[in-house]
């Protein structure tokens, strides 16, 4: 079920969108980015505000200010870690997200098929629908995409923005390559919705969104085997990455590739859960949408429709 704006809400926001563009993301120029954007919002006939990221968090307190404002919609220009930002500010507000995507991955608006070009990707801002989906939370920080520890935090590390500016997605790929040929299991313990698991594993994913490096591929990495449905079932896929040995590694990313979650294969372990703590012995990375957050332990907790999405794959 989706939920239209509310265009007739009083207040002098209520028909614009305030727009958060994050300066540093992908490799554009912001200056031209602006020009265009506004170019985009003035052919659709729709009145804007924008403002720019200075600094981490920034785009929390950018789009908690525009919900309390009363805009009909914030709107992203940026990527993954930028839209967490936002989203941690919208959640549990009647103000939808629309998003611009200009990161280096991309991968909530990949997995949205929001498209990528600037000018489709502002008309489904104006005139897109929004629908509510699901947030996890951790601490006073909610998450649209993926949180984990272990590999996949050392792989969001590995890919500097440095590497980003000059190879964009590629470096992702090439941090992937590096520290999985580094990775060495550690000892985790997993509580999720009361009950407690100990593996040996490389990395744990709480997975929000279905598919991981969607449309880099042709197969993308799916978090689970219904990647359609995670966007609205109140629950988190946590994904185990447990190899014996480097030689299991691909077969553990042509299981992924293939959805091919069910079964004994304890390499790879799939379960969804509402509330997930994950501990490791010694403590390990954990990333929130790509960004480094600390070490384990993590708690998390999924939030079922915390937010509205302007996309088209929800309306």
């Amino acid at each position: 079920m989706t939920d239209a704006i509310d265009e007739r809400a009083a207040g002098p926001y209520a028909g614009r969108t305030f727009i958060i563009l994050n300066p540093t993301a992908g490799q554009e120029d912001p200056v031209r980015l602006r020009r265009l954007i506004g170019g985009e919002f003035a052919a659709q006939g729709a009145s804007f505000d924008l403002a720019e990221t200075t600094r981490a968090g920034h785009a929390t307190e950018l789009a908690r200010e525009a919900a309390e404002a009363g805009y009909r919609a914030v709107c992203v220009v940026g990527g993954d870690g930028t839209l967490g930002e936002a989203v941690t500010g919208l959640a549990g507000t009647p103000t939808p997200l629309a998003i611009i995507p200009r990161g280096t991955a991309n991968q909530v608006a990949r997995n949205l098929r929001i498209p990528a070009s600037l000018e489709d990707a502002v008309r489904v801002a104006v005139r897109g629908t929004p629908a509510s989906v699901d947030l996890g939370r951790i601490g006073e920080r909610v998450f649209a995409l993926v949180a984990g520890a272990g590999l996949d935090a050392a792989v969001m590390s590995s890919a500097t923005r440095g590497m980003k500016d000059r190879w964009g997605f590629a470096a992702y790929v090439f941090a992937a390559v590096k520290e999985a040929l580094n990775a060495q299991p550690v000892d985790f313990r997993i509580t999720a919705d009361g009950e407690t698991m100990d593996v040996h594993a490389v990395s744990v994913m709480l997975a929000n969104v279905g598919e991981l490096f969607a449309h880099f591929f042709p197969l993308p990495v799916a978090l689970g085997p219904r990647p359609r449905s995670s966007w609205q079932d109140g629950l988190f896929d946590v994904v185990v990455v447990a190899p014996r040995n480097v030689i299991d590694v691909p077969g553990i990313v042509w299981k992924a590739l293939g959805k091919q979650y069910e079964g004994d294969d304890d390499r790879l372990l799939h379960f969804q859960a509402r509330e997930v703590t994950i501990e490791a012995d010694p403590p390990i990375a954990v990333q929130i949408d790509g960004d480094p957050a600390g070490v384990t332990p993590m708690s998390a907790v999924a939030v079922e429709r915390a937010v509205r999405i302007i996309a088209p794959a929800l309306s």
